[in-house]
């Protein structure tokens, strides 16, 4: 039996994918109980050439080979592929904490929850390569807390954390569930992983790291096109879409509000700080209100602030631009220090 699944997309990583597919195989699991597949998604590189002698020497690994399509349509691919009772997604320029999964997948195994929430570090390459000599000592011992999903919901769910990567799902339930992940954009993690969290019953917040996410200036959180910035308003658009959910309960619904506004803002804050054209900024902000007509933040007083920004001057970016630099980034910093 195939206890898990280990889901690598491959898309121009060459110089990450190597210590990835390395890091799986130093997890301490028997390789009959795992399969690792890997989705060629159309690399232009040279990333299947410089794992070709891994994947010749482990027979659980499996490879599939498809036109590129994203990221989104990788993973589904791989969903639907996979034989394991529990998935893990990694990105393929990060790794896995060596002896980390083994403890998460039995725990998993022994409760059949829906997701296992795990913790996780933040290197750089510099950090990481430092590791072949100081390897991680780890602080804290495997403890865990069982949740409902509404709970792990309110209590856990952070929306600038919104990683699929650090999270073991129970496949019958993202199948069963009709989970997947909506293709052709980038931040694909946040819908899925907020409509997971709606729809879990039974999970398990371990206080274990179990990953290291790879922090590079290469990598696409870093680039704020106007495609990116595009795709951030429709997941905006479809994040608002699961406030309708029929089992949310009207705490829930708040805080998914709450969530959205914080996307929302961080969005903005952005295009702020980095897309550097005031035209094309506000050309986003109009796109988001065509987008996502029915927003509507009230909850306290800088959500309806940025609601009115919203429903009145969507097109003067120069009262966000305001908003993101003397409220975000002066007066809340100076309050929050002050008192």
């Amino acid at each position: 039996m195939t206890k898990l699944s280990i889901l690598i997309p491959v898309y121009n990583v060459e110089k990450y994918v190597r210590a990835c597919i390395e890091s799986i195989y130093r997890q301490g699991l028997n390789e009959e109980e795992f399969e690792v597949i890997i989705v060629n998604d159309g690399t232009e590189d040279k990333s299947m050439e410089v794992i070709a002698d891994i994947i010749n020497q482990h027979h659980n690994i499996s490879v599939i080979n498809q036109e590129n399509q994203g990221l989104s349509v990788a993973r589904n691919t791989g969903i639907a592929a996979a034989k394991g009772e529990y998935i893990l997604m990694p990105d393929s320029d990060d790794l896995l904490i060596e002896n980390s999964l083994q403890p998460l997948l039995e725990k998993a195994l022994e409760t059949k929850v829906d997701m296992v929430v795990a913790d996780y570090l933040e290197m750089n390459n510099e950090e990481i390569s430092s590791l072949k000599t100081h390897p991680i000592q780890r602080s804290v011992d495997f403890t865990f807390v069982e949740k409902t999903g509404e709970k792990l919901f309110m209590e856990d769910m952070n929306p600038y954390q919104s990683y699929t990567w650090r999270i073991l799902f129970r496949k019958d339930f993202l199948i069963q569930q009709h989970l997947v992940f909506i293709p052709g954009i980038y931040v694909q993690d946040k819908p899925f992983i907020y409509e997971s969290y709606i729809k879990a019953q039974k999970c398990l917040r371990i206080s274990w790291p179990i990953y290291i996410y790879r922090k590079h200036p290469e990598g696409v959180s870093f680039c704020m096109s106007e495609k990116y910035a595009k795709d951030y308003c429709f997941v905006i658009s479809k994040l608002w879409e699961l406030t309708n959910l029929p089992m949310l309960s009207t705490k829930q619904k708040q805080r998914m509000i709450d969530y959205i506004y914080k996307t929302v803002i961080s969005l903005v804050r952005r295009l702020v700080h980095e897309m550097k054209d005031i035209g094309k900024s506000t050309e986003i902000i109009v796109y988001l209100t065509h987008i996502a007509p029915n927003l509507d933040f009230r909850h306290r007083l800088k959500q309806r602030i940025v609601y009115c920004l919203l429903k009145k001057v969507p097109h003067t970016f120069v009262a966000f631009y305001i908003y993101v630099t003397i409220y975000e980034d002066r007066f809340r910093p100076f309050i929050k220090h002050t008192f």
